[in-house]
């Protein structure tokens, strides 16, 4: 059962305004970020038009044959697993526009995530439309981080260091369909998100539920122009269990009904590791330690946690295409 708590409404705007009071701009986001780690934004500057067009873009792309659908790393409905149960939802993932690198033994495992993206030949307009909200959502996370940090006491570039052209960015284009039982909701179980932030743009229906700490689920209702914020498990170890990352889950829609929705998530480069920033003492008194759980541990390397996010989610992909990969970890842990 969820209740209806309103989740903080941030303005973004605030920052920027020179005849804001900062003060209480950042102690409002301090808040919002350490109290809860979910937050809508406004005053993002993304325009109507531009969050129009992507979501008209996402519903005709789902309406394409499956074979087309097929083309461009698309994941069936049921595919990709959240703590062990399938997902009922189908997606394309999309990452920076890069070339594939040439990897020998040696290298990282990381780097294999590298390379172009694949899009479907029966809507060529999902490149330009997508990519252009991608640079938007980068924009917009980027700035939020920013405010976080003068948030948190540090120089407003503290993060920049991670996030050059090199950002390891990730959109999921998503259609949750009807569920196929009463009982079958699970639209995305729940989880966390393993890098610094995640934006998501979702339709009017809804569906997004964040865990309270008391344990009880909280609605994150469709806020009309707003982005939902919330913290993933890199500003975790970087905060030291300041900031926490929060569970969070989809419930499937009713029959009848389908949601719509992209979530951007902010990652630094593939070769960052993350370092435990010098909180000012009032501040540090109150972290809470970094999560310690054997079942997903959080390792300050973000490439080594983008890698085993990607295995453990997707173990078709895994096993067809980095079994190798799968062979060795599996040596490496006895």
């Amino acid at each position: 059962m969820a209740q209806s708590t309103a989740l903080p409404v941030i303005d973004i705007s605030r920052f920027r305004a020179p005849d804001a009071d900062r003060d209480t701009f950042l102690a409002e986001l301090r808040s919002a970020a350490h109290e809860v780690g979910f937050f809508y934004v406004t005053g993002h500057g993304v325009s109507a038009a531009l969050r129009q067009e992507v979501l008209t873009a996402v519903r005709r792309f789902f309406a394409v044959p499956e074979e087309q659908r097929l083309e461009n790393g698309y994941s069936r409905t049921g595919t990709e697993y959240t703590a062990g149960s399938a997902d009922w939802r189908e997606q394309i993932d999309i990452g920076p526009e890069r070339a594939a690198l040439e990897t020998g033994p040696d290298d990282p495992d990381y780097l294999r995530l590298i390379g172009p993206n694949q899009w479907p030949s029966a809507l060529p307009e999902l490149r330009d439309i997508v990519l252009r909200w991608q640079a938007d959502a980068l924009r917009v996370s980027r700035e939020v981080l920013r405010a976080l940090a003068a948030a948190l006491g540090q120089d407003e570039g503290y993060f920049d260091q991670w996030f050059d052209d090199e950002v390891a960015v990730h959109v999921k284009i998503v259609h949750y369909p009807p569920r196929a039982a009463e009982d079958a909701d699970q639209g995305v179980g729940a989880h966390k998100d393993y890098g610094y932030l995640a934006l998501l743009q979702q339709d009017e229906v809804g569906g997004l539920q964040v865990q309270h700490q008391d344990g009880t689920w909280i609605d994150a209702v469709p806020v009309p122009g707003a982005f939902v914020f919330n913290i993933g498990e890199m500003l975790e170890i970087a905060t030291q269990g300041y900031l926490k990352a929060t569970q969070h889950r989809v419930v499937s829609p009713r029959p009848g009904i389908h949601r719509y929705s992209i979530p951007f998530f902010l990652g630094p480069r593939l070769d960052a590791v993350v370092k435990p920033l010098q909180l000012p003492a009032e501040l540090a008194a109150l972290s809470r330690r970094v999560t310690d759980d054997p079942d997903n541990p959080l390792l300050a390397a973000f490439g080594e946690n983008a890698v085993t996010g990607w295995l453990r989610s997707h173990p078709r992909v895994a096993e067809r295409w980095w079994s190798d990969v799968l062979v060795k970890r599996e040596a490496e842990n006895g």
